[in-house]
């Protein structure tokens, strides 16, 4: 019975095809990359040790200034810092990335190759060309994608008409998106490959209540297996503006609960700080109790807040830190999870 179940599965010629038992290779998840931040890992994933699926479509979306490509480009300096060897490939439309920009952020500018994109013909083809040839290799080494960002892609159709003098929107953008992404969703599963997308936000006009969706169509909202919205909070100033508290809201997603959120500390200089967002949760889990101004350490002793964001190493020791993650898998998964909370690399 099993072998005519095994080769009818092998008759369909499907690369994808596979029996359940084995492990989906499109479908299941591989890993995570870690975002660098404890608090957005567990949004993501259930744990602080996780973050974005590593096979999978993760979508930031947010207004301008909101962090967007801070936060793609942490992601990446976390992919790297994982593996030696792994690489990335930044597809960047908005002329907004530097040599110097990513040095700064600590990003191996030997291990990242970027590819300007003016269109949504050209980041299909050349993501679809390069996956192709990925997988084809033995023993390739870790790989990464980014879009930043899907909305400043314009289309063919688009930018001919321009050319001719034709002020009119390409009618068939959204329907190109979709193509693009139902054809790479596959491939990246297949491939093991992340892509992170960044992607703009607009408000709904006529909605009962406010309303943000994200550009572009439905494509990405349908391939993406998480999707978080970005809104900044409040700047953060020291004599002039460093950074920002950022609110991540997890809009789509398929193993951890939707609508949940936490803050994150985007400085400018350094990217997303690790430990911000992680006094909320051990408050909120029992673990730190607030007294007043001050919080109630484990051992009895009471402690400022300014205290503990300024030296935070030495009040989540790795003994706390395991307390907030066994917490976590209750406070943001759905039921329990066989997936690994381990790098991809």
């Amino acid at each position: 019975m099993e072998d005519i179940f095994s080769t009818l599965l092998k008759e369909t010629g499907n690369e994808y095809a596979s029996i359940a038992e084995e492990g989906i290779e499109a479908g299941d998840i591989t890993g995570y990359i870690g975002t660098g931040s404890y608090s957005l890992n567990a949004l993501l994933s259930g744990s602080i040790t996780g973050g974005i699926p590593a096979n999978k479509v993760t979508a930031f979306a947010g207004e301008p200034s909101t962090g967007k490509t801070f936060f793609a480009l942490n992601i990446v300096r976390e992919f790297q810092k994982s593996n030696p060897k792994a690489f990335v490939y930044y597809f960047e439309s908005e002329s907004a990335i530097s040599k110097q920009m990513l040095s700064d952020r600590g990003i191996d500018i030997k291990r990242i190759g970027i590819l300007p994109v003016a269109t949504v013909q050209e980041f299909r083809t050349q993501a679809i060309k390069i996956l192709d040839r990925y997988m084809e290799l033995k023993d390739a080494p870790p790989m990464l994608f980014v879009l930043d960002s899907l909305g400043n892609l314009s289309t063919d159709k688009e930018i001919s008409d321009m050319t001719d003098g034709k002020d009119t929107r390409d009618m068939t953008r959204a329907q190109l998106i979709r193509g693009a992404f139902r054809v790479l969703t596959l491939k990246l599963g297949k491939a093991k490959v992340a892509l992170v997308v960044t992607n703009h936000v607009y408000d709904v006009t006529g909605a009962y209540v406010p309303i943000k969706k994200m550009g572009g169509g439905s494509g990405l909202e349908y391939a993406a297996s998480t999707i978080v919205f970005l809104s900044k909070k409040k700047d953060k100033t020291d004599n002039e503006v460093t950074g920002a508290i950022v609110t991540a809201v997890l809009k789509k997603a398929r193993i951890t609960i939707e609508n949940k959120k936490v803050e994150t500390l985007l400085e400018y200089s350094e990217g997303l700080d690790p430990y911000y967002g992680l006094l909320d949760l051990a408050e909120k889990f029992g673990i730190f109790n607030k007294v007043s101004t001050r919080y109630e350490m484990p051992d009895g002793s009471k402690v400022f807040e300014s205290v503990i964001l300024k030296n935070p190493e030495k009040y989540f020791t790795d003994d706390i830190l395991m307390q907030i993650d066994e917490k976590c898998k209750d406070e943001f998964l759905y039921g329990k999870s066989n997936v690994m909370m381990e790098s991809v690399v």
